[in-house]
């Protein structure tokens, strides 16, 4: 009961949606999606990700100690939902370039190459607290996950 009311009020939470990557030793890139990420510290410059404990994208980024941030914009629903699959080959028909030696996905709004500084245990989950090393942003409006659809924000009023 708990889980299922627990499910409908985290539903009703408008989230960011982004492609977490990484790249293994041998080069081959790996992502996985995820809504559960934010800004953590201004100083220094910090953002926290859920991951799944059993992913494969979290063994990779605790062998490495290193991940990437795709926030991705309004119009890549159908690359959130790739990523989401579980498989190896996510990247197979996917366009991306290297950027500070992570994967990253042209047309994402926002960018970021993390290196991580904890990961910090909590229930299914692990917790992956990032140091940011390069940011950049491109026009776009974020993709974002809230009632269990893809949709966008739309501002209301700007905040003086």
């Amino acid at each position: 009961m708990l889980a299922e009311a627990f499910r409908e009020v985290m539903a009703g939470v408008a989230t960011p949606v982004s492609v977490i990557t990484a790249v293994s030793a041998d080069g081959v890139p790996h992502g996985t999606t995820v809504s559960a990420f934010a800004s953590l510290s201004m100083d220094p410059p910090m953002v926290l990700v859920s991951l799944d404990r059993g992913s494969d994208l979290l063994a990779l980024v605790r062998e490495t100690g290193r991940f990437g941030v795709n926030v991705l914009g309004s119009t890549q629903s159908a690359l959130a939902l790739s990523f989401a699959r579980k498989g190896p080959d996510k990247f197979a028909s996917v366009d991306w370039v290297p950027d500070s030696g992570l994967p990253r996905l042209p047309g994402a709004p926002g960018w970021l190459a993390c290196e991580v500084d904890q990961l910090v245990e909590g229930g299914d989950h692990v917790v992956a607290l990032g140091l940011v090393r390069a940011a950049d942003t491109v026009d776009g409006a974020p993709l974002t996950y809230h009632s269990r659809v893809f949709g966008t924000h739309s501002a209301l009023e700007a905040i003086p």
